[in-house]
């Protein structure tokens, strides 16, 4: 395979920070652009750095110019941002359909993003709600590969303590047996794994992945 670029928003967060490793171990992979918002202290030959503001397009443009492979795993929870959903908005859907209009206009043809199990615009839920209208916006906007994953609850240590999640965490997976497959919980390094995967597959048009299609790509 001939040599890429990659670049990845949410780079320092559970499945971000799978994904970032995996491309650095990529001999094909001879760049990865980090997009954070604070310097990181990670160290690669192959790494570099920007710091941006993601709530302007034009910074997302120029940071991502010279990048083949798009991916983003940014999200928030809703106690991260004291249960304000217009805050909650601005970043999780605010920043996706950035980083997805700067892709088209930069004619990048690969976009592989984190969603979650259940996103549904018609759904009461305000997240899943949420979640389902980026999915539905982010489809419109006709970049060539488009990759959506819809995990469940994510298996993993976070670098930030959520108490909820880690109860959840060792909870889950003893009734995962009983559960529909797209709601059994999946270890963050499969979902990472599966979006890199899939994404060198430079499969065309729109496709959403669900557990045991993440499972099977990881």
């Amino acid at each position: 395979m001939k040599k890429y670029t990659a670049s990845v928003f949410g780079s320092t967060g559970l499945i971000g920070s799978y994904l970032t490793n995996i491309l650095i171990n990529d001999p094909s992979c001879e760049k990865v652009i980090m997009l954070t918002r604070k310097k990181t202290d990670i160290y690669s030959q192959k790494l570099v750095n920007k710091q941006i503001d993601f709530s302007r397009l034009s910074e997302i443009k120029e940071s991502i110019e010279d990048s083949n492979y798009i991916y983003s795993a940014i999200g928030t929870t809703q106690s991260q941002v004291n249960y304000d959903k217009k805050l909650y908005r601005s970043i999780d859907y605010d920043i996706t359909i950035n980083i997805a209009n700067a892709c088209k206009e930069k004619n990048i043809s690969s976009f592989s993003y984190v969603s979650t199990a259940g996103a549904d615009s018609n759904n009461k839920s305000f997240y899943l709600n949420l979640k389902g209208e980026i999915d539905d916006e982010v489809s419109k906007i006709g970049i060539d590969s488009l990759s959506i994953f819809r995990p469940s609850l994510l298996l993993g240590e976070r670098k930030q303590k959520r108490l909820g999640e880690k109860i959840a965490q060792v909870i889950m997976p003893v009734f995962a047996p009983l559960m529909p497959d797209n709601y059994k919980p999946i270890r963050a390094e499969l979902v990472a794994a599966s979006m890199h995967n899939i994404s060198m597959k430079n499969m065309a048009g729109a496709k959403i992945y669900h557990f045991n299609e993440i499972k099977l790509n990881s």
